[in-house]
């Protein structure tokens, strides 16, 4: 970690549930991190982010931000969300190739790989197919970064890292209905049915989809990690994040019902949408490429986000567009 050492670095996203994460490791090893806010850099707009590269003149950047919610808002807002997510990235890459900087890091998204993608999905699957329909819009913004970036680098040598992490979880996700993504949904609902004696809670789909769910502490290093490293003979291909557990959404909300108390019946309404049928994605090129492999298990990890929500509801229940 001594890498870090008086590095200016700019986070994009910093303040956001993964971004806090990375900024905290990159500052307690040492570096100059600046995580500018939406209100302050709106990088959706033409010639913010080139701003922001010659104001702080970074020699990494880490892209972070992005506009997010579960299937309802991706159902709801899919042109906004595609629009906003592939204008921030676009913006991000040329404006560290612009400004010279040494290495950017992306994030991308599970969600851009395609519906049917054999189970683990490896890195050589994400041109395969068409994305599951209600992820497609931010999955596909996500893969332009990815082309952007490539090109970038085979033209000018821009070097860059491209992160595609699995679902991420933990202490400081999103809580309100409006973003929430699965596990926090599923917390939100089961806690608030134990306290009020509910007899039954209404889940969306039929509890067969699986996901692998990855702690954000766990993706934050291999994030840090990432900046840090030549990815060698590979340097232009994706890096897959997981935790190597494949769960069942079924799996899921029974052991959120435990682990909260709630012993009601789980009701399935298999009118909404499983999403994505399988997920879970070969890591070993993490292991490989950055010498990472998660350290929190499942049940560990959902234990330490129940408890931060119930110790936090009204930060972790915020409106985000409030």
């Amino acid at each position: 970690m001594r890498f870090w050492t008086g590095r200016r670095v700019v986070v994009t996203g910093g303040a956001g549930f993964l971004g806090r994460r990375v900024v905290a490791l990159l500052e307690a090893a040492g570096a100059r991190v600046v995580a500018p806010r939406s209100i302050d850099v709106d990088l959706t707009q033409p010639g913010h982010a080139e701003r922001m590269i010659s104001e702080h003149r970074p020699s990494e950047v880490f892209h972070l931000a992005a506009q997010v919610g579960g299937i309802g808002y991706n159902l709801a807002q899919p042109a906004p969300l595609y629009l906003a997510n592939l204008l921030m990235g676009t913006h991000i890459i040329e404006a560290a190739r612009l400004g010279g900087v040494d290495n950017t890091i992306l994030v991308g998204t599970v969600c851009s790989y395609p519906k049917f993608t054999p189970v683990p999905f490896a890195e050589t699957d994400l041109w395969n197919g068409y994305p599951e329909e209600s992820n497609a819009p931010y999955g596909i913004a996500k893969k332009a970064h990815l082309i952007h970036a490539q090109v970038n680098a085979l033209q000018y040598g821009q070097r860059f890292a491209y992160i595609i992490p699995t679902n991420l979880y933990g202490p400081g996700d999103k809580f309100h209905p409006s973003v929430s993504h699965v596990i926090p949904a599923l917390i939100k609902k089961c806690v608030e049915a134990a306290e009020v004696g509910a007899s039954h809670v209404d889940v969306w789909g039929t509890g067969s989809a699986s996901r692998e769910y990855l702690y954000v502490d766990d993706a934050a290093r291999a994030i840090v990690r990432a900046g840090e490293v030549d990815a060698g003979d590979g340097p232009l291909e994706p890096i897959n994040l997981g935790a190597d557990r494949e769960v069942t959404i079924k799996e899921t909300v029974e052991t959120i019902a435990e682990l909260v108390g709630f012993t009601g019946e789980l009701r399935w309404d298999p009118s909404k949408p499983d999403g994505q049928p399988r997920r879970g994605v070969d890591g070993s090129r993490a292991n490989v490429v950055l010498g990472w492999k998660p350290e929190m298990s499942f049940d560990e990890g959902l234990r330490a986000t129940i408890d931060w929500y119930l110790a936090n509801r009204a930060e972790a229940e915020r409106d985000p567009h409030a």
